[in-house]
């Protein structure tokens, strides 16, 4: 069996840079050196949706359940360093906000992730560059199996997008999905990708109405 574009695959997997340190893991080894609060578990992704890193995806793409060694180079990475997204900028923007811009420390300005590269004169060096741009990586990638049940398809997805369980039904090609009602406009966004992936047509409802019919995401 061959894995094609948009199957769902569980992956075990460890990053790092070329001849380097590991930097990404979801194996409790390797994963208690970078974070020892996360809890290690498989990651559930959907091939060829960019939800994992491209060149990895690309490349299991034709392959069969079983595990990989794989070299990227920037371009298939995480891009080639940019030197246009080095930028001087005055500290006040840093100072106005009582934030210290230490050499080394890293920032979200304007949701854009910002690495201060030196702090002198008033004026501060920062990065926009992803942090591994420019960078060689490997990765060692475990397919431990593909996911064809559609509730498990859907629970995968909702602990991608947000990051956490939510309760849902699932009524034919509808699937409704119940939130916080500060949360239903951003949860709508994902509309299109429901739909795209799962062939599902996606409703947002407030959490606190019809909990007693709900099948919920960690059962």
């Amino acid at each position: 069996m061959f894995l094609e574009k948009k199957d769902f695959v569980e992956i075990e997997f460890t990053g790092k840079i070329k001849n380097g340190e590991i930097f990404d893991s979801n194996i409790k080894e390797e994963l208690e050196k970078l974070n020892p609060e996360e809890e290690a578990k498989p990651l559930i992704i959907c091939l060829g949706e960019g939800i994992f890193l491209k060149g990895v995806e690309d490349f299991l793409i034709g392959k069969k359940i079983g595990e990989y060694n794989i070299e990227l180079p920037p371009e298939n990475a995480f891009g080639l360093r940019n030197p246009s997204l080095v930028q001087v900028v005055p500290s006040k923007i840093f100072t106005s906000q009582k934030l210290n811009p230490i050499p080394g420390s890293v920032f979200n300005l304007d949701g854009r992730i910002a690495k201060v590269l030196s702090y002198s004169g008033g004026r501060v060096v920062i990065d926009f560059n992803h942090p591994l741009a420019g960078k060689y990586v490997e990765y060692t990638i475990r397919v431990l199996r593909k996911i064809d049940d559609l509730n498990e398809k859907i629970k995968a997805l909702i602990n991608l997008f947000f990051k956490k369980d939510l309760k849902y039904s699932l009524k034919d090609k509808e699937l409704t999905i119940y939130v916080e009602k500060e949360l239903l406009n951003f949860v709508l966004i994902f509309k299109d990708k429901f739909k795209e992936l799962l062939d599902l047509e996606l409703e947002v409802k407030e959490s606190n109405s019809e909990l007693h019919t709900l099948k919920t995401s960690n059962t």
